[in-house]
């Protein structure tokens, strides 16, 4: 009985093993990942910008002196 179960937990220990990648496979992979990141990106970048523009969300500092640069001039001081 002692065996049985020994060797059960070594079978759901186990891992099975997967079949190395290519490194074109990686490459692949990673430039399609990239490339989903990117557009996730320019999306949120995009519609952000929306925002600003429909003035329903708050700017934050940079997009401030980005969007109204004549807010900061200092020349007044």
């Amino acid at each position: 009985m002692g065996a049985e179960t020994e060797e059960q937990g070594k079978q759901a220990h186990e891992t099975p093993r997967q079949s190395p990648i290519t490194q074109a496979q990686f490459l692949s992979w990673k430039r399609q990942k990239d490339a989903a990141a990117s557009a996730r990106k320019a999306e949120a970048s995009r519609k952000r910008a929306e925002d600003i523009a429909a003035g329903t969300v708050q700017m934050n500092g940079r997009e401030l002196f980005q969007h109204e640069p004549w807010l900061f001039d200092n020349s007044l001081y």
